[in-house]
């Protein structure tokens, strides 16, 4: 089995505890749907900069908002494991990497 990495942008927490609740218990749903194939629920993103040969910007380039880690036989697989994942029904998008085994 391979490492992902889900990467999220967009979404929300809600409005309301009432409404972060509900998303958090989504949140839990899923992940216990994933059973042993979840490696690392991962986090919700803070503040961010960017760092590069130029210099620092606040913000990152690349929006992120946060991630998980899991295990899938291969890149199609956790693609579909991604298609369940709360975020997409808050308007945010998956991006799905595969972790590359060095040494």
């Amino acid at each position: 089995m391979a490492r992902y990495v889900l990467a999220y942008t967009g979404g929300s927490m809600g409005a309301s505890p009432e409404d972060q609740q509900a998303i958090m218990e989504k949140w839990m749903g899923w992940f216990g749907s994933l059973g042993a194939d979840l490696l690392d629920g991962g986090s919700p993103f803070g503040p961010s900069a960017t760092v590069g040969a130029g210099g620092t910007s606040d913000g990152g380039a690349s929006a992120l908002t946060g991630y998980t880690i899991i295990a899938a036989t291969d890149l199609g697989a956790a693609t579909e494991t991604a298609k369940g994942c709360p975020v997409l029904a808050a308007g945010g998008t998956v991006e799905v990497y595969e972790t590359v085994e060095m040494g």
